[in-house]
């Protein structure tokens, strides 16, 4: 591993508040912002947080996007709002939205199966957009469009046709967390802008078969429009006593009708649309968020190694480590002493992946050849201020990534998090190319 000693770090914002980019896609169309959330601030999680903003990177002028004019924070909290991801070619951010106050009464307070998507204008005017619309009324089916519980992390593909998300279902909590998407249709629900449907349909939690899926999650579009998701599946075991946590892909074809998805009722879970392939990638350990190339060919998840430290692993999106072409299978990209951290991201040409490592930002060899794996690390390693949350910009010019460090407020005064904690401020790192 050599250590690439021309990048240099420059520290964005400086302002008393905590800032999180939360591993989203969180440059604007122009890579001149970045979107963050403000959670941690006066409470733990989104169930606290305050505001959705973006800072200016060369100025680091930051701006409000949405602020609810009224908030209640502490244990029972709503609205909640975060992890803000930016369309990837208009001038605007989705996120999560829990319940709005005067919704309190009826849907209760901020939880994984109460909240929505929402998109706000990224001028500055805090105009809002609800991306989907909740429907938890049980005196008759769902409708279609709609969900009953929460939509999470919410991914634009690429072109910005489709989004993508982990979702949790109010009315059956006997299923566990799983996957879907949206996209824009004269038929959604409610006002909203986008139609819903869930990708996969988990087994009860308890009562799957060997094989069968009970939870979905760590989900990410492979290529440019959102024609394959891939995710960590939470299957029973052979044994059929255990669980595996494995990867798979769902393949959702560009001719999918959406409204071929069943929304479900009280006593019925929604179910997807008709013409998804539903594949198995991994028999082995897979974890954590996955990522794929822009040309869709690889897929890039986090696995133990022969030392049981986590590393990072590259497999072709239309292969399995069953398929008798060795090139299709599995195959070790990192062999970091301790082991790769979280923040796995790839570059734009699909040559190089980034990840960071006890702290600090490493780049490494997707070509095949001699230097398939060779690593660089671009900044020095560091455990007490590690390097976190890390965004590859669209181009492939630049990182921008948190760290926590002190900060004083505008009176001069040490600032820190409800938790006692220094905030996490926003870094920016070029990248002038992937040459090994």
């Amino acid at each position: 591993m050599s250590l690439e000693v021309g990048a240099q770090e420059r520290q964005v914002t400086f302002s008393a508040k905590n800032h999180n980019l939360d591993n989203n896609d969180n440059f604007s169309p122009d890579q001149k912002f970045l979107c963050y959330d403000t959670r941690e601030m006066v409470g733990p999680g989104l169930d606290n947080c305050q505001s959705i903003e973006k800072v200016e990177i060369a100025t680091g002028t930051e701006t409000v996007l949405y602020a609810p004019t009224k908030t209640l924070t502490g244990e029972k909290c709503a609205p909640g709002l975060g992890a803000a991801s930016y369309h990837p070619e208009l001038d605007k951010v989705a996120f999560i939205h829990g319940p709005p106050l005067d919704q309190v009464e009826s849907r209760g307070y901020y939880g994984k199966p109460n909240r929505n998507g929402a998109e706000v204008a990224g001028d500055g005017s805090q105009k809002l957009t609800w991306i989907d619309f909740r429907d938890v009324d049980t005196s008759r089916p769902t409708l279609p469009g709609a969900h009953r519980g929460g939509t999470h992390r919410h991914e634009y593909t690429l072109d910005g046709r489709r989004i993508g998300y982990t979702y949790d279902d109010f009315l059956r909590p006997e299923y566990a967390r799983t996957i879907g998407y949206m996209e824009p249709h004269k038929d959604a629900p409610g006002g909203a802008s986008h139609y819903f449907c869930v990708l996969i349909k988990p087994a009860k939690t308890g009562e799957s078969k060997p094989g069968e899926i009970e939870s979905a999650y760590g989900d990410s579009w492979i290529g440019k429009k959102g024609l394959m998701r891939a995710f960590i599946g939470k299957v029973r075991a052979a044994d059929g006593v255990g669980y595996e946590e494995s990867l798979f892909v769902v393949d959702v074809p560009a001719t999918v009708d959406i409204t071929t998805a069943k929304a479900g009722s009280a006593n019925e879970y929604p179910t997807p649309p008709k013409g998804l392939t539903v594949r198995r990638l991994t028999h082995t350990l897979a974890v954590g968020v996955v990522r794929g190339t822009v040309q869709g060919d690889r897929i890039a998840y986090y696995a133990d190694d022969a030392n049981g430290k986590k590393q990072i692993f590259i497999i072709a999106s239309d292969g399995s480590d069953k398929d008798p072409d060795p090139k299709k299978r599995p195959i070790q990209l990192t062999h970091f002493e301790d082991g790769a951290g979280p923040g796995v991201r790839w570059h734009p040409s699909g040559d190089a992946l980034a990840v960071t490592t006890n702290g600090a930002i490493a780049v490494i060899c997707t070509k095949p050849g001699d230097d398939f794996g060779k690593s660089k690390l671009l900044t020095g390693e560091d455990t007490v201020s590690p390097r976190l949350e890390l965004v590859w910009s669209p181009d492939g010019t630049q990182f921008a990534y948190v760290r926590a460090v002190p900060t004083k407020d505008a009176d001069g005064k040490p600032y820190q998090t409800y938790a006692k904690k220094d905030p996490q401020q926003i870094f920016v790192l070029p990248y002038a190319g992937n040459d090994f």
